[in-house]
């Protein structure tokens, strides 16, 4: 019944609150509180009288609201930037994409070959390893207040780059998974498909720039709220129908808006929203994990959390230094893309469609709830991580409080 859907809602958001209130106790991301709650709670969870911690009637509508937190996120990490920077930055994205995309790659084939896994077991289990969570990182880059650092370019760049290696991969992967086979001209088209649309949704929101200034000059807030919001629904929406993932169709409405006059007013309309569904998100994220499930593949997930933190870190020094960053912003690129989520979801359940081991549900899982735990937590201790790192490979201490900083210094 409606009332009972309200009512778990209502259960929904004082757990959240809960789990914020938490992490500000104790001066830590709320990220992997809020996953951790998810998971207490859920289909396994008991039903106290007319408190139901299943969120069984409720689940459609928490995990939709958690998809609007993703394209929040996403689309106010995009306001940070302008296409013109990134476009500047483009050949040292493709570059660092590629270094990382390589070295993370390689260990998650090496990983399940060394366990004896057959071939598509191992596939998946590559892009498992290979992809971080843009929702996440977006998540620790507002929280941690870093969306100003130079360094935050690579990152939103890499995340650009993964979006269209997922792409491809999923044209792959679905292929093989399901049918045995993957024509060469489906992931052609694939390709072509993602990387035409962001190119070309780029170069068009440079282009109408002076039009899409004059299209939000409205007085009212409200009709202003709603234009923005109907841009940014649509954009993710037809992301979604091209088979481009939804949360990289809203980082680039970000990035489009980015360059108007509108921006401070867009930024103070948004960010009451971005906290609010992306704290659902990583509930609803949690409330797909079924903890009773976890201990069958916790051998096999320690080895790829810690190749995934040395291959990450390896991939966030070569790549930064490489684009001129300083040690500390490598350090910063490195331990901020280290979460996984929504991707090896994704990739998890396509095995599950195609009827390979099962152990890869757990495996996922598991997974996926260590380096979202491991990732903001990492990523928020970056400072101390790089001064015992700069006392053993000999790097430039860190400047004292309030002397001048710079990201890109060799």
């Amino acid at each position: 019944m409606p009332e009972q859907v309200l009512l778990e809602i209502g259960l929904a958001l004082a757990i959240v609150a809960f789990a914020g209130i938490l992490a500000a106790r104790f001066r830590i991301s709320i990220v992997p509180l809020l996953i951790l709650a998810g998971m207490v709670v859920g289909p396994h969870a008991p039903v106290i009288g007319i408190l139901d911690f299943r969120f069984i009637k409720s689940a459609p509508l928490i995990d939709f609201m958690g998809r609007v937190g993703i394209l929040f996120l996403l689309f106010s990490l995009g306001l940070e930037f302008s296409v013109g920077r990134l476009l500047k930055a483009g050949r040292s994205i493709l570059v660092g994409g590629s270094i990382y995309m390589a070295i993370n790659f390689t260990l998650g084939m090496v990983l399940p070959i060394i366990w004896g896994w057959p071939l598509r077991e191992t596939l998946v289990v590559a892009g498992l390893i290979s992809i971080s969570s843009s929702a996440i990182v977006a998540k620790v880059l507002v929280d941690l207040k870093r969306t100003a650092r130079p360094e935050t370019e690579m990152i939103l760049g890499l995340m650009l780059f993964q979006d269209v290696f997922v792409a491809v991969y999923l044209s792959i992967i679905s292929g093989l998974v399901l049918t045995g086979s993957a024509s060469p001209p489906s992931v052609l088209k694939s390709t072509s498909l993602a990387l035409g649309f962001m190119l070309g949704l780029i170069l068009a929101g440079r282009k109408l720039a002076p039009l899409i200034n004059r299209l939000f000059n409205v007085p009212s807030d409200e009709v202003f709220m709603l234009m923005v919001f109907a841009f940014l629904t649509l954009v993710a929406g037809f992301s979604e129908t091209i088979h481009v993932a939804e949360a990289i169709g809203a980082l680039l409405v970000g990035l489009i808006l980015a360059e108007t006059d509108h921006l401070d007013r867009i930024e103070h309309i948004v960010v009451p929203f971005r906290d609010f569904f992306g704290a659902l998100f990583f509930f609803s994220f949690g409330l797909s994990i079924d903890p009773l499930t976890l201990g069958g593949a916790v051998g096999p997930v320690l080895a790829a959390v810690a190749a995934t933190l040395i291959g990450n870190f390896l991939a966030g020094i070569i790549a930064g230094r490489m684009a001129g960053y300083s040690y500390r912003g490598c350090t910063n690129i490195g331990l901020t893309i280290t979460p996984r989520g929504e991707f090896s979801i994704i990739l998890a359940n396509l095995a599950k469609t195609g009827g390979l081991l099962p152990v890869l549900q757990p495996f996922a899982a598991l997974y996926v709830l260590l380096l979202a735990i491991l990732g903001p937590l990492l990523t928020k201790e970056s400072k101390w991580i790089y001064s015992q790192l700069a006392r053993i490979f000999g790097w430039p201490a860190l400047q004292e409080k309030g002397k001048v900083r710079q990201g890109m210094q060799i």
